[in-house]
């Protein structure tokens, strides 16, 4: 008996996941330009290793398995390189805070369980406050587009905007929520 082929549908994998998958590379190796890479070879890879894709999670969730691993690749070729040892991650982009943090320099987590717990239950309560703080369009879309993870077409249609519009109000709104965080959040 042959075992039924699972068929993936890749011919609208741009239209359902690069929105998504480029907002996840973004976020990890902070440059537009590497993330739109990281995403097209990840696109590619999936294409090449289709076959393999047994159905045990959703297309997406297999497609950004391969993403992280472009993602760790990228920084362990970064690493191998003769004098780059260290890896910057950049934490803000302008003021007074401008600055890099060397990856071996990062604050560790803490060992203590129960302390990450409140921390990570506090500092959910004050991102709440503070998105309640944004204005009302700009808090609905943020948590259409981040927390709840729909599509931006989706969003664009249930809102009647335009996608460039829907990333103008994303940034403001994260702008915005960066400087609640800092104001409320970081300097206890």
């Amino acid at each position: 008996m042959m075992e039924d082929q699972i068929v993936l549908n890749t011919d609208k994998w741009i239209d359902n996941y690069a929105d998504y998958m480029y907002n996840y590379a973004i976020t990890r190796v902070n440059n537009s330009d590497l993330a739109k890479d990281l995403v097209q070879e990840t696109f590619f890879a999936g294409l090449k290793s289709a076959k393999n894709f047994q159905g045990k999670s959703t297309e997406r969730t297999w497609l950004v398995s391969i993403l992280k691993r472009k993602i760790i690749d990228h920084y362990r070729k970064i690493n191998s390189k003769k004098g780059k040892a260290e890896v910057r991650m950049n934490f803000y982009d302008e003021g007074e805070n401008e600055g890099n943090w060397l990856e071996e320099r990062v604050p560790q987590s803490w060992d203590n369980q129960s302390e990450k717990l409140i921390e990570n239950e506090e500092l959910k309560n004050q991102l709440d406050l503070c998105i309640d703080k944004l204005p009302e369009k700009y808090a609905m879309v943020f948590r259409m587009k981040t927390i709840q993870e729909f599509e931006t077409e989706e969003i664009c249609k249930e809102l009647d905007i335009t996608a460039s519009n829907l990333w103008v109000i994303i940034h403001r709104a994260r702008t915005q929520l960066r400087k609640c965080m800092e104001d409320n959040w970081f300097n206890i």
